[in-house]
């Protein structure tokens, strides 16, 4: 073998090695399939009945009830570009008397050509949406098929937030307030903004914007105890965040990053900066995040607590243990199974698991 074959070699061994998950897998855990053969079940949320919705990335919505699925009517016109297509979908905080399911996807409505993250609300009825309303649509349309986000929550007061990503635009979007993309937005729940919204006084501001400098968030949920918004987001190769989300702040993307570019060019040569939000925890290399949940009952045991985040990448679901908001413990759960899409909850208190090629899958502890 010639000296350069051999440094080749130790090259691709490094490079494979670093790229590597290194979280260990646990085996006291196995699952159960609850809806089989969806493609990519980008989100899904459960009905009062306890029946489910779940949406198709490539655009069909599905009501899983008694075994049975059937797809919904109504939808609005999806743009399936890329990363983009029907994405997250909750209900609302009072469903049960209103009647209000949210959805976000990509539309191509507006000016120019491509399209870009818009998040509508709309009521079931005998299999179909109706009332559909657009709530907020980003701007501008891009053909770019990257970073659209996005997803959705209520908070306790009953604000609706949302995200959506930079669209590939890094340089522009991302700490722009004047502009879409690479942020977390609020609305109230119709739509309408907040008057305690933290830039509701610029005039020139996106004033549905609560928090800036982000990248792709595809987690977001409530934190069981402290109620705050804990997110995630992807970063380029290396440097995926766990964030607390306050109003106004900025989290930096791209001035700071513990990423590289995917050729291994740095873009940054700083990961702190006054007046940017540290992340909680990052990812080194990048497990390629998406869903996200915490563990708040009584079917896991000493699991309580835990936080639950699925890799797309390394094809498992992350269970961080959490001790004064630090990631202690990294343990791979439902290791194999699949690209890890969405994370929820269940009012039964199980969590349940949306795995692409596969379905919804129970997570069980053994």
């Amino acid at each position: 073998m010639t000296m350069k074959n051999i440094i080749i070699g130790l090259i691709l061994t490094s490079t494979l090695a670093c790229a590597q998950d290194k979280n260990p897998k646990n085996i006291e855990n196995t699952h159960e399939v609850i809806v089989s053969d969806i493609n990519i079940p980008w989100g899904f949320t459960f009905l009062p009945d306890e029946s489910m919705l779940i949406t198709e990335k490539s655009g069909k919505l599905i009501h899983f009830k008694n075994g049975k699925k059937t797809s919904i009517r109504g939808l609005p016109d999806i743009y399936p570009r890329g990363q983009g297509g029907l994405l997250d979908i909750i209900i609302h905080p009072d469903y049960d008397k209103n009647g209000w399911i949210y959805l976000s996807y990509s539309s191509s409505e507006g000016e120019g050509s491509g399209g870009n993250t818009t998040i509508a609300r709309a009521q079931l009825e005998n299999n179909s949406l109706t009332n559909l309303q657009v709530l907020y649509k980003a701007t501008p349309n891009t053909t770019k098929g990257q970073h659209f986000g996005s997803r959705l929550i209520f908070d306790e007061a009953g604000y609706l937030y949302f995200s959506i990503g930079e669209r590939g635009n890094r340089d522009e979007n991302p700490q722009d307030i004047t502009r879409d993309g690479g942020k977390i937005y609020r609305l109230n729940d119709d739509g309408s903004i907040p008057s305690d919204n933290p830039f509701i006084n610029n005039s020139e501001a996106k004033t549905a914007i609560y928090s800036y400098g982000h990248r792709n968030p595809q987690g977001m949920t409530l934190h069981p105890e402290t109620r705050e918004i804990w997110t995630h987001e992807h970063g380029p190769k290396g440097g995926d965040e766990i964030n607390i989300i306050e109003a106004g702040k900025n989290y930096g993307w791209p001035v700071i990053s513990y990423g590289i570019n995917y050729i291994g060019t740095k873009f940054t040569d700083i990961t702190k900066k006054e007046g940017m939000e540290q992340p909680l925890h990052y990812w080194d290399p990048s497990i390629a995040p998406s869903g996200m949940a915490f563990i708040n009952s009584d079917k896991y045991g000493d699991w309580d607590g835990n936080l639950l985040i699925g890799s797309l990448k390394f094809q498992y679901l992350d269970m961080c243990t959490l001790q004064n908001n630090k990631v202690v413990k990294e343990e791979r759960l439902l290791d194999g199974l699949g690209r890890v899409r969405s994370v929820e909850q269940g009012p039964d208190g199980f969590i349940y698991v949306g795995i692409e090629n596969l379905g919804i899958v129970k997570l069980i502890r053994k």
